[in-house]
């Protein structure tokens, strides 16, 4: 019987599964960059200039970059930058970072226009905007206002992930405004794929590197089982949607995709935490005359909702996967058993180990 771990929150979980169900572990492929690549693609920055490094998510690949420049400071003896964190991540980057020589703040939109900015994040998929990248990092967090022309622009009411839209175009331009510096970085579960240095206008060109770690041509399958991968990715519902639109296209008409995804944050969208509690009707979805944060997935959920059946595995209240007509399991095993229940004991599944990273085809 394979032994298959996925990540869960904070842990990894086993996956027992007989060899006869199991049809293929799809995972993001690439070939990761040495430490001497990594280091020589951050000599573009200059040391000597007052810098600030922002961190708008966190994950192991943005901590690897991280912890490398700081070397770089140290090396040359350079006083380090002061590091400006987003408030969701603010009590992780606490606990990571141990020394006691830098100074970590929460960030906050005031600052936004300041030269010495030098933004840090990883590049993933985006149903909205194709990509999420530096640009749809800040105008999601700082752009409210700008958001709903990007959503009147959205590709139809299902997730584009990986496509180049006109979406996108929007959040550029509301980062050409701002004369700021980004590290874009794109990784799998081993380490670095890719890096690049520059204004987040620029940066976004490696949105190639991660289209071709990430795009599997597998086909349709009746069930699938899909981990984010990384622990940031499943803190939060809505965070956790974006590995489901990944793999959405290899589901086959009324066939099963089931999320593996902590959500230890709750909903972490406005838009579907106001639909659960009845503040909000799926007509307003359509044409809205405001925006509001996660719109887009509220929608994309329930039109994709129509051509499959989905499931969590989460500690969410069963209450509010039941207004959003999702399935409910306490555990892995009891997804399992529930496919081969329902689609019989021979049935192969397929499982996605590291969600956020890949895009299926």
């Amino acid at each position: 019987m394979p032994e298959i771990w996925l990540s869960y929150g904070s842990t990894d979980i086993v996956l027992d599964i007989k060899a006869e169900n199991l049809d293929k572990k799809i995972e993001p492929k690439g070939t990761n960059l040495t430490d001497l690549e990594i280091s020589s693609r951050l000599e573009q920055i200059d040391l000597t200039k007052p810098t600030e490094l922002v961190i708008l998510e966190y994950s192991k690949a943005v901590q690897k970059v991280i912890s490398m420049l700081l070397e770089k400071y140290n090396q040359k003896s350079i006083p380090k930058p002061k590091i400006l964190v987003d408030k969701s991540n603010f009590h992780i980057l606490k606990n990571i970072i141990s020394d006691p020589t830098l100074i970590i703040s929460e960030f906050d939109t005031s600052q936004l226009p300041n030269s010495n900015l030098i933004f840090i994040g990883e590049m993933e998929f985006d149903g909205l905007f194709g990509f999420n990248t530096i640009s749809t990092k800040l105008i999601r967090r700082f752009g409210k206002d700008h958001m709903l022309a990007a959503y009147e622009k959205r590709n139809g009411n299902l997730p584009a992930p990986g496509e180049n839209l006109q979406t996108f175009t929007v959040a550029q331009k509301f980062t050409d405004t701002f004369d700021i510096s980004a590290i874009e970085i794109v990784a799998n579960s081993l380490g670095v794929v890719d890096l690049s240095v520059g204004h987040p206008s620029t940066t976004t060109s490696i949105s190639k590197s991660l289209s071709a770690i990430a795009i599997n041509e597998v086909g349709k399958h009746r069930a699938i089982i899909i981990s984010t991968g990384k622990e940031n990715s499943d803190q939060t519902f809505g965070r956790s949607l974006s590995s489901l639109w990944n793999c959405s296209e290899a589901i086959k008409e009324e066939g099963l995709a089931i999320l593996l995804a902590e959500c230890r944050y709750g909903i972490g969208s406005e838009a579907i935490q106001q639909y659960i509690e009845g503040r909000m009707s799926l007509d307003r979805l359509k044409s809205p005359a405001k925006y509001i944060d996660g719109m887009e997935d509220l929608l994309f959920l329930t039109e994709i909702g129509k051509k499959f059946q989905i499931g969590i595995v989460s500690i969410l209240p069963e209450l509010y996967t039941k207004k959003l007509d999702m399935l409910s399991f306490g555990g892995i095993k009891h997804a399992m058993d529930h496919i081969l229940k329902i689609q019989g004991a021979r049935q192969k599944i397929s499982i996605v180990s590291d969600g956020s990273r890949v895009l299926l085809r």
